[in-house]
C-alpha cells in the first residue's frame, strides 16, 4: 500500500470509530435505561455526551493527550537538542514545523499526537533527550514524524478519548447499579446482573478496540521512513533498544496513552504492566531492532 493509500485507511477508520462510538454509548444508555426501569430517557442524554465527546476528541485530543501527561512546551535553550531536531526532521520531511512538548521524566520515550501535520506536536521525555545522542534522537523524531505524515496520529490520539470516555462511563454506569441495588433493597435482577458484568469486563474490550485501532504495521511502516529519512536506521535500532534496556518506569504514561508511546512505557516491576499488555499494538522490539539493522 502506498503512503497515500494508508493515509486514506487512517482516515476512514478514523471516522468509524467515531461513529462506532456513539452508537456504542446510544445502545449502552438504552439496555441500561430498560434495566433499571428509566426507559429510553437516556439515550438522548448519552446521544449528546457521545457525539460532543467525538467532536471534542477531534479537535482537543492532543491538549487532553498533554494535559493527562503533564507535559510543558518545549525551550529553545534549555532543551536545544530536541528542538533543533524536530526543526531539522520536519524541514527534510517536507511537514510544518510541529509543537514540541517536554514531560519531566528521567525514562526515555516519546510520542506524536495532534489531528494533522498542521497541528501536530511531538513530546519526549527528558530523560529521552538526556540519555540519547543526537543521532539517536534524529531517529526517534524521524519516527514520530513519520506518524504525523500517515495521518496516524489522528487516529491513536481520537482513540485515546473515546475508550477513556467508554471506561469513565462504564464505572459510572456500574456505580448506578450497586447504588439502584441499595436504593431498593432488593436482589439484583439477572437482567442487571448480566448487564454489571458487560460493564466489568468492558475494559478488555476497550483495549482490543485500541488493538484494531492502532495496527502493528504502522510501527514497521514508521520505522522503514524514519530510516529512509535520515539515511541512518542504526540509529533509530541503537535508540530503541536503549529506551528498552532502560528500567525506569514513565510515571505519566496511563493504561489510555501507552499505545501513543514510540515503545512501551511501562516495566515488568510495575503492578499495573499486566494490564498494560492488553495495549500493546507495537511489534516486539528486538524484531523492530532486527529489521532496521538488516536495511
Amino acid at each position: 500500500m502506498s503512503i497515500y493509500g494508508h493515509i486514506t485507511e487512517n482516515n476512514l477508520k478514523t471516522a468509524f470509530i467515531m461513529v462506532f462510538f456513539v452508537l456504542f454509548t446510544g445502545m449502552l444508555a438504552l439496555i441500561l435505561g430498560k434495566s433499571l426501569g428509566y426507559g429510553t430517557s437516556w439515550v438522548g442524554l448519552a446521544l449528546i455526551i457521545a457525539g460532543l465527546t467525538s467532536l471534542g476528541s477531534y479537535y482537543y485530543s492532543d491538549k487532553i493527550v498533554l494535559g493527562i501527561s503533564g507535559a510543558r512546551p518545549a525551550d529553545r535553550k534549555k532543551d536545544f537538542d530536541f528542538y533543533t531536531v524536530a526543526e531539522n526532521m520536519a524541514i527534510a520531511a517536507g511537514l510544518p514545523k510541529p509543537k514540541v512538548y517536554v514531560i519531566d521524566d528521567t525514562a526515555p520515550n516519546a510520542f506524536a499526537t495532534g489531528r494533522d501535520p498542521q497541528h501536530a506536536v511531538v513530546c519526549a521525555t527528558t530523560g529521552l533527550i538526556q540519555k540519547l545522542s543526537r543521532r539517536e534522537l534524529e531517529g526517534v523524531i524521524a519516527h514520530e514524524l513519520s506518524h504525523i505524515k500517515n495521518y496516524d496520529i489522528r487516529l491513536m490520539a481520537i482513540v485515546t478519548v473515546l475508550v477513556g470516555t467508554i471506561a469513565l462511563l462504564s464505572d459510572w454506569f456500574t456505580r448506578s447499579l450497586w447504588w439502584r441495588r441499595r436504593d431498593n433493597n432488593r436482589n439484583v435482577s439477572a437482567a442487571l446482573m448480566l448487564v454489571s458484568l458487560i460493564l466489568v469486563f468492558i475494559s478488555p474490550i476497550i483495549a482490543t478496540l485500541i488493538q484494531l485501532a492502532v495496527s502493528r504495521k504502522r510501527e514497521y511502516l514508521a520505522d522503514a521512513q524514519a530510516a529512509l529519512l535520515t539515511r541512518n536506521p542504526d540509529a533509530l535500532a541503537s535508540a530503541l533498544d536503549k529506551i528498552t534496556k532502560d528500567k525506569e518506569v514513565l510515571e505519566a504514561a496511563t493504561n489510555a496513552t501507552a499505545h501513543l508511546y514510540i515503545a512501551n512505557p511501562f516495566k515488568e516491576k510495575k503492578f499495573s504492566a499486566w494490564y498494560s499488555n492488553l495495549f500493546n499494538t507495537h511489534p516486539p522490539i528486538g524484531e523492530r531492532i532486527r529489521i532496521l539493522r538488516d536495511m
